[in-house]
């Protein structure tokens, strides 16, 4: 045996024994996510492909598509309580993320999300909602206006990431994009992330504002550190920017109520980048900004937000 073997061999049983105990923990956490936060409604089938919904209340239906990161829970925290009694408002978990399965491990665009939800409305008998995006669901909600004009009624941009941005991509996004180390890399952030940096980082896309009482405890953010769910949000947020420079493009041609609401203090998606520039290419479109507010104006301004759907509804003709 050479000077160097045992050393050696000692590094590959320890790397051996994290991978093992790795592993166990993101089995173990993800069986506790589950158990945590069960799906909270019902799955459509579409093309064999499962997609979890939440659908409460009578009325015109609405459509609510949450942000990267998240899920139904965002929205069942409190806004749809306040729109249940005049809409029929059905809350999709996108693929990957929630409770919804991923469409693939790469190359999942904004057009597949969208596609994926229309069919899932249309196979729940929604009659051309209103359709609400927040963030990235801002992008997947203009994605579905585009591709499928006939099945919206209005659009509701809630800080929506609309246009291509400047500047590198996030690395750390990019690399749990990528095939093998990306896997790697979530399987030991969902073993290893504390409960700490969760809280910090929901207090962060709140900011300036702080994030309501019990909302961490309510949003789930463990479904998010699962793995899978993960890769697929890293994947998702690296390949937006191309996917909104195609999408963009068609925006002028768009004839249907587009209502955006946008904090003035947002910076995690740029007012101007993104809603000023949809509010000046899209004639039908009209922009409220929110004064310091951040990124989450459903929760820190949700008077603003309802107000801003019954808008977009009266334009169509619902209300």
């Amino acid at each position: 045996m050479t000077l160097f073997a045992r050393p050696a061999l000692g590094l590959v049983l320890l790397a051996l024994a994290f991978a093992v105990v790795t592993y166990w923990r993101v089995t173990q956490r993800q069986a506790e996510a589950l158990r945590a936060y069960p799906p909270q409604g019902r799955f459509v089938d579409v093309e064999g492909h499962p997609v979890h919904y939440i659908q409460r209340g009578s009325g015109p239906d609405l459509v609510l598509i949450h942000g990267a990161s998240g899920n139904t829970r965002d929205f069942t925290f409190s806004l749809i309580e306040r729109l249940e009694d005049r809409y029929r408002v059905t809350a999709f978990d996108r693929p990957g993320l929630g409770h919804t399965p991923r469409l693939a491990r790469r190359g999942v665009t904004l057009g597949d999300q969208a596609d994926l939800l229309v069919a899932a409305a249309d196979r729940l008998g929604l009659e051309k909602p209103v359709v609400l995006g927040h963030s990235f669901g801002g992008a997947v909600a203009m994605a579905w206006a585009v591709r499928h004009p006939e099945a919206a009624r209005a659009v509701v941009d809630l800080s929506g990431a609309t246009y291509p941005w400047p500047g590198e991509l996030d690395r750390f996004y990019a690399t749990l994009a990528r095939p093998v180390v990306g896997p790697a890399l979530a399987h030991v952030i969902g073993a290893w992330v504390g409960e700490a940096y969760i809280r910090d980082a929901i207090e962060g896309v709140f900011a300036p504002q702080a994030a309501p009482e019990g909302y961490a405890g309510h949003i789930g953010a463990e479904l998010v550190i699962r793995p899978a769910s993960l890769t697929a949000n890293a994947q998702q947020r690296t390949d937006l920017r191309a996917d909104l420079r195609a999408l963009s493009e068609s925006y002028p041609a768009l004839d249907l109520p587009v209502e955006i609401l946008h904090g003035t203090a947002d910076d995690t998606v740029s007012l101007a980048i993104h809603s000023q520039a949809l509010a000046r290419d899209v004639p039908s479109a009209r922009l409220t900004p929110l004064p310091g507010v951040g990124h989450m104006p459903h929760h820190v301004d949700e008077e603003a937000v309802v107000a801003a759907i019954d808008r977009a509804a009266e334009r169509a003709g619902q209300r």
